[in-house]
């Protein structure tokens, strides 16, 4: 398991070797003390989603207000993303910036989100098999999100957005306050 720093702090990319046989493949996708010593500090995951989306499909982007915010490893089981973050930590050099990557089932990356980044994707493959680990609960009163086209940030999504599949509750987001 190798870590890529990226120019956001604490924003990695986990790229993780296969080992191919006659019986399949083999991946070590985390390892709690390669990722501690990356970040400076300990994260304990507590919850594991996993989602199953058609090709077009935008989720996000989300985020939680302390004191529920949430770190989140990002990996793709199966098809392939574009996945989104924007910085929304204050006083962060990069805040308000944002970063996206290609994780696909084939390159076998993943991607360590910390805690007070917005975060969404894209899926470019159907029957597209998105896992993200977190640490910290799901709390829906503290769930707050950035719509995709929102005018002050700008994301360029591969797509005509006729053809996107968003949920009411992402095309609905108030336009964020910075």
């Amino acid at each position: 398991m190798k870590i890529r720093k990226t120019n956001f702090e604490n924003l990695l990319i986990i790229e993780s070797k296969a080992h191919f046989d006659e019986r399949g493949v083999f991946i070590e996708s985390l390892r709690q003390n390669i990722l501690k010593d990356a970040i400076n500090q300990s994260i304990n995951f507590v919850q594991e989603n996993i989602v199953r989306s058609k090709k077009n499909v935008f989720r996000g982007l989300h985020f939680q207000k302390t004191p529920y915010s949430q770190s989140k490893l990002v990996s793709v089981q199966n098809g392939k993303i574009l996945d989104f973050v924007i910085d929304l930590r204050e006083g962060s050099k990069t805040f308000g910036e944002s970063y996206s990557i290609n994780i696909s089932s084939d390159n076998n990356l993943s991607l360590f989100v910390p805690a007070d980044f917005a975060h969404g994707y894209l899926t470019l493959e159907d029957n597209t098999v998105v896992s993200y680990k977190v640490d910290n609960y799901y709390s829906p009163s503290h769930e707050v999100g950035i719509r995709y086209n929102d005018p002050s940030i700008n994301i360029q999504l591969p797509v005509d957005k006729e053809l996107l599949i968003i949920s009411e509750k992402d095309k609905n987001f108030p336009d964020f306050r910075w």
